[in-house]
């Protein structure tokens, strides 16, 4: 072979190459660990949120350790949220409380727990290089509602972590689109549309942008009040402990057009959102 021929096979090789790109590595799956109660499983926010996040490019993976009528303060005292973070696994740590802790509705030392709860998880998760956001609980009454955004604003300030709030929120949709389905049928725990607005103001908090207005499928347990779920680690699309739960949602892009009406107009820019009498104590 001449010295000419080698270069031309050379440059044949080096366009043939160029002429077949390179796969695209598959982008990382984030992993988020719910931590929580009935307020968190009732239509499976960890599932929506991770079907919400990986429709709008941003690939993720829920589990969560949640039981009813759960609080911070126990899953602190039994160890399971230092373990599951141990494993190296997670890159976001997500608790959500009682909607009447953080406000002393279960009596004086109720808040005092909860906000050193709140503490102690963040430490746990800033330890193992987890973020934490606290996802925010509700309650109807006006001024009770105004109180508990500003003790979970506190609350997370002083831990340093993140925060998405819901009660305000969720009291403006009610105002304005009464149509939705907000509530479960006995009145309290988040229905459909609740579940997808807790989803979408963790997408925004998490992502720094809003989610767009698609239809979105969700494949995952809809767990309710017979969810059979105990405080145990559990990925939030694992087959449900009762066969009889319901498996699968679909929200229509009306539904998330509606609730990002309301959350751009409370956030133009699309940033992350950043014993009292009258507490409904069930929530």
């Amino acid at each position: 072979m001449t010295i000419r021929s080698g270069l031309r096979l050379v440059l044949a090789l080096f366009l043939a190459a160029a002429a077949c790109p390179a796969a695209e590595p598959k982008p990382r799956v984030h992993e988020v660990l719910f931590v929580g109660n009935s307020l968190t499983y009732y239509g499976n926010t960890p599932a929506v949120y991770a079907a919400l996040s990986t429709a709008n490019g941003h690939p993720a993976s829920s589990d969560m350790i949640v039981e009813g009528g759960a609080t911070l303060a126990q899953r602190v005292a039994d160890g399971q949220v230092e373990q599951a973070l141990q494993t190296g696994r997670y890159d976001t740590l997500v608790i959500q409380e009682r909607g009447g802790d953080l406000l002393c509705s279960f009596g004086p030392d109720s808040c005092v727990e909860s906000r050193e709860a709140t503490m102690t998880l963040a430490g746990i998760a800033r330890k193992h290089g987890v973020s934490g956001v606290m996802l925010g609980s509700y309650q109807p009454k006006p001024e009770v509602s105004k109180q508990l955004v500003a003790a979970e604003t506190a609350a997370s300030n002083a831990a340093g972590m993140g925060y998405a709030e819901v009660s305000e929120t969720l009291r403006e949709l009610i105002a304005t689109k009464p149509e939705l389905e907000w509530f479960a049928t006995e009145g309290m725990h988040p229905g459909r549309d609740l579940t997808l607005l807790n989803a979408m103001v963790l997408y925004q908090t998490l992502h720094r942008e809003l989610p767009r207005a698609r239809p979105l499928a969700v494949d995952a347990p809809i767990y309710a009040q017979d969810s059979g779920l105990d405080a145990t680690l559990r990925a939030a699309d694992a087959p449900p402990p009762h066969a009889d739960t319901p498996t699968g949602i679909w929200y229509p892009a009306t539904a998330l057009s509606l609730i990002l009406h309301v959350l751009a107009k409370k956030n133009p820019a699309g940033a992350g959102l950043s014993s009292a009498d009258g507490i409904d104590q069930n929530l």
